[in-house]
């Protein structure tokens, strides 16, 4: 959360996902506010690389949104179910133009050492992702595992503890574009701290992301995008206001 106050000066938090029974991810009461009057007045869709049951478990402030993207692009939820014909559109691209995951997931084990190959986990069927032991991962190895998985048709990208093997076809920014078909929505605004969310963030017309994150500490950054000094939460609370400007700034009937 990156609270850098005085405890007393602290902002209220507001609770949005547990998991294992345990308080796991928080927003403020400000942002809360803030996303309700965004959810409200604009097509909001969030966007996670989450798989379906892990977005399940967050619990967003406002009215429910109809759209969602989950498992990097691979799922559109409408009204909470996965869009069968965007599923299989997936599905097919991937198919047409990637090494199976079967062939990525053979490779990534057989180069792997149990020193620090913590744990592997597939989602959706779509992808895999590797837990790893920062400290004992050895220099090299994932710009490896990159050089021999792009000609395959597959990207690699190294996110805190997390190894994320991802098929090319599969991105935020293409479900982005199906969902702004479906609602007729001309104007697009994204944010993300994460490598995985640069392609929705050069897509969009306009973009912020926070100061934390994988694409801050990279130095990443694009013409169309904002960089925020605010970090933690506090980046949080100044997304969703500059979100609203934005949209109450666009030309009335988009």
């Amino acid at each position: 959360m990156q609270l850098t106050m005085p405890d007393e000066q602290a902002p209220r938090l507001l609770c949005v996902e547990v998991y294992g029974r345990a308080p796991l991810c928080y927003m403020t009461e400000t942002a809360a506010a803030l996303l309700d009057e965004l959810a409200r007045t604009t097509v909001f869709v969030p966007t996670t690389t989450r798989t379906r049951e892990q977005y399940g478990r967050i619990h967003l402030p406002g009215p429910a949104s109809r759209y969602a993207i989950c498992a990097n692009g691979g799922h559109i939820l409408v009204d909470g179910v996965s869009d069968p014909d965007w599923q299989a559109r997936v599905v097919r691209r991937i198919a047409d133009e990637c090494v199976s995951l079967d062939q990525v997931r053979s490779h990534v084990l057989a180069t792997g050492d149990p020193a620090w190959l913590l744990k592997e986990r597939v989602a959706e069927d779509l992808f895999t992702y590797l837990v790893v032991d920062r400290a004992a991962l050895p220099e090299g190895w994932v710009k490896e595992l990159a050089a021999w998985a792009d000609p395959r048709g597959w990207t690699v990208s190294l996110q805190g503890r997390k190894i994320y093997a991802v098929p090319k076809p599969l991105t935020k920014s293409a479900a982005m574009a199906e969902v702004a078909r479906r609602t007729g929505a001309t104007r697009t605004l994204a944010a993300g701290d994460s490598l995985l969310d640069a392609d929705l963030l050069v897509a969009a017309d306009r973009a912020w992301r926070p100061g934390h994150g994988e694409l801050a500490d990279s130095g990443w950054g694009a013409p169309n995008t904002e960089v925020l000094r605010e970090r933690g939460v506090a980046a949080g609370e100044e997304i969703l206001r500059r979100f609203l400007r934005a949209a109450d700034a666009r030309p009335a009937g988009h």
